[in-house]
């Protein structure tokens, strides 16, 4: 960041402390999720992002461009200027090409990145199912995270979009209408550039205002859709330091905007937790204590919901910011 070398803040620990706070709070069961194939995936995303994300780690190891130790990380992007001009890529080896389809260079490919998105998936997918099948709530511990994935393009820590995959299972079960609300610290540009134009998915979205955060070209209130998506995209930007009673009136708006669209599917929650105030990577203001409402005015809607970890980068908060969410929720619907 700033030419300075930062450290990668989306590490295992932070969903192995949820897990483990959830199983000293005594809160639900945990499930092994099940798979579902690649045809979820495919339907958001364009194949030639999921065949870049499956091959260019072992593409890389054979080539010798990586030791197999160095992430892969693009150095050349194909930004706006040199696209207009027509772009040949195919012929370039994948390692090379990530640049055609990477936001940011904070995004690394490892060994297991591939495998680790496709579980991701199949957790939220699996979530999914459960809330289909007739539970209230089920709580997606997806990592990594996906809302900063486009349709053929990763970033922000996001490889495949679990809030978009899920959103669209749901179509594909029947739904005419269905609801994402985002209330992660960042604005879920991949989100919001899947459904722009679709009228049958409205994105609603609470996060930093992207004159000052990442991921910066989106996100704003003006941005509101386009096509039979015009009004089905809502952003909520909110200023540094802003803390419970502020947010809590936002959240209240962008409630009443999803109680409007009236969906008829799940709702569906991309849940992050680098709203915190002691977060690494963010500037909001929440404390522990005020997840709890937070969870019990989405819960105060009634609807079926499906909950997907996004962010949330302070390990030593985030399962007792889990918790809180949790218990606010479960506490108004018991």
């Amino acid at each position: 960041m700033g030419g300075r070398a930062i450290p990668c803040y989306e590490r295992p620990e932070r969903i192995l402390a949820i897990e483990q706070a959830l199983a000293e709070a005594g809160v639900g069961a945990l499930l092994s999720p099940r798979e579902h194939g690649l045809e979820p995936i495919t339907s958001v995303h364009d194949p030639d992002l999921v065949d870049l994300l499956e091959h260019a780690w072992t593409d890389a190891v054979a080539s010798g461009a990586t030791d197999g130790a160095a992430p892969l990380i693009p150095d050349t992007f194909l930004v706006g200027p040199m696209a207009a001009g027509g772009y040949g890529g195919s012929g370039t080896a994948r390692a090379a090409r990530l640049g055609a389809h990477c936001l940011d260079t904070a995004t690394p490919i490892v060994a297991g990145t591939y495998a680790a998105a496709r579980a991701a998936v199949d957790v939220a997918l699996t979530a999914a199912d459960q809330v289909l099948d007739g539970e209230p709530l089920a709580y997606a511990l997806c990592r990594p995270p996906g809302h900063h994935a486009a349709r053929a393009m990763y970033g922000g820590y996001c490889f495949f979009n679990n809030a978009a995959i899920v959103a669209e299972h749901l179509a594909s079960r029947g739904a005419s209408r269905v609801a994402i609300l985002d209330v992660d610290y960042h604005h879920g540009n991949g989100t919001q550039q899947i459904f722009w134009e679709r009228g049958d998915v409205l994105y609603v979205s609470l996060h930093a205002d992207p004159a000052r955060a990442f991921p910066y070209f989106s996100g704003h209130a003006d941005e509101t859709g386009a096509g039979a998506g015009k009004g089905r995209n809502r952003n909520f930007p909110l200023p540094a330091g802003t803390r419970i009673t502020p947010y809590a009136a936002a959240l209240e708006d962008a409630c009443a905007i999803i109680a409007e669209f009236d969906p008829d599917a799940p709702l569906v929650v991309s849940l992050g937790f680098d709203t915190y105030e002691r977060d690494p990577i963010a500037d909001l203001g929440l404390r522990t204590d005020d997840y709890a409402r937070v969870g019990s005015m989405i819960a105060a809607r009634g609807r079926p919901t499906v909950l997907l970890q996004e962010g949330g980068y302070a390990i030593d908060a985030i399962g007792a910011n889990a918790v809180s969410f949790l218990s606010g929720f479960s506490a108004l619907r018991s």
